[in-house]
């Protein structure tokens, strides 16, 4: 867990305020900055969760997509569509839990030059312990109520739509 500021003010706040006097009022501005604090405190509880497992949310990600998969088996192209990050990112993922022994690399047999990853059954049982975990913490929002999760999920699909991160199927 983050240690708390325990700031005497909220300084997304107080920034808003003097953003407001000296360029005029931008809520969007206030609103993408709370945003990204809470990226940031979200990303640090859920990987205080997930040290005891010796992952990030990041490599845990990739073991729940692969465990997702049909066939424990993906293509490392797609793990990064699906996970939305930069190839490189994904090969620094993957070769991680190659090393930690929760997933296996070997040759796409579609595509002679890809690679796949393959979840194993350390990555499997890994990823099952530290979604159980995840789970029992409410993957940090335990401060919401099911309705409250439901609009910010909305809202924020809202935002990805528009980020041009998939189609809606139904407009």
């Amino acid at each position: 867990m983050a240690k708390p500021l325990d700031l005497p003010f909220d300084p997304i706040e107080r920034a808003a305020q003097i953003w407001a006097r000296r360029f005029g009022p931008s809520p969007s501005m206030a609103a993408v900055t709370s945003i990204m604090r809470a990226q940031q405190i979200l990303l640090g509880a859920l990987d205080a969760l997930l040290r005891p497992y010796d992952l990030t949310f990041a490599r845990y990600e990739a073991l729940v997509l692969l465990s997702f998969s049909r066939t424990g088996a993906l293509p490392l192209r797609v793990i990064g569509e699906r996970l939305m990050v930069h190839p490189t990112s994904v090969t620094n993922i993957v070769d991680r839990l190659s090393r930690q022994g929760f997933v296996e690399l070997r040759r796409n047999p579609a595509d002679g030059r890809g690679k796949l990853a393959e979840i194993t059954a350390a990555g499997r049982s890994v990823a099952e312990k530290a979604t159980r975990d995840l789970m029992t913490a409410e993957f940090g929002l335990s401060g919401y109520s099911s309705d409250e999760l439901g609009e910010m999920f909305r809202l924020l699909r809202g935002l990805r739509l528009a980020a041009g991160d998939f189609t809606d199927p139904a407009p």
